[in-house]
């Protein structure tokens, strides 16, 4: 499965970088996350609840920041493992560019899912994962907003 996508972000490019890199911010707008933890300062572990139609599973992972160039681009990837219902691993490019007091996130994500999970189709688990993004781009720029403006 691969996505590509751009987001504007009402926020300057470093507060945008910030917020991509705290857990805490990160935790509230991740789709289902009950955890989100630096272990190392490119590496976090995660364990996420989701239910993709008739498969609910809680997956815990590791996630890694590679090809870091603040604040403009990073790589995230990771791997999670959802017992019987399957695993879900991938990764994404992400650069953010300034467009004046904006930053506009622009991303390119693949993923791979194997188990239960990969056999309700691809339709099925690509509308799902476009359904997370955008709950998660949404989620991501309201928190944004609301630190700025607080």
């Amino acid at each position: 499965m691969d996505m590509t996508g751009e987001e504007r972000i009402t926020a300057p490019r470093d507060t945008v970088w910030a917020a991509l890199n705290n857990p805490d911010i990160l935790r509230q707008c991740i789709p289902g996350c009950e955890s989100l933890e630096w272990v190392s300062p490119t590496e976090l572990t995660a364990k996420v609840k989701l239910k993709i139609g008739p498969v609910s599973a809680s997956f815990s992972g590791d996630v890694t920041l590679s090809n870091i160039n603040a604040p403009e681009s990073y790589t995230i990837s990771g791997e999670g493992k959802g017992g019987i219902a399957g695993f879900a691993k991938g990764g994404a490019d992400v650069v953010l560019k300034e467009d004046g007091n904006e930053t506009i996130l622009h991303y390119e994500a693949k993923a791979q899912v194997g188990g239960k999970i990969a056999q309700l189709g691809s339709r099925l688990v690509d509308s799902s994962a476009k359904k997370l993004a955008q709950q998660f781009f949404s989620d991501f720029t309201a928190a944004i907003n609301g630190q700025a403006s607080a």
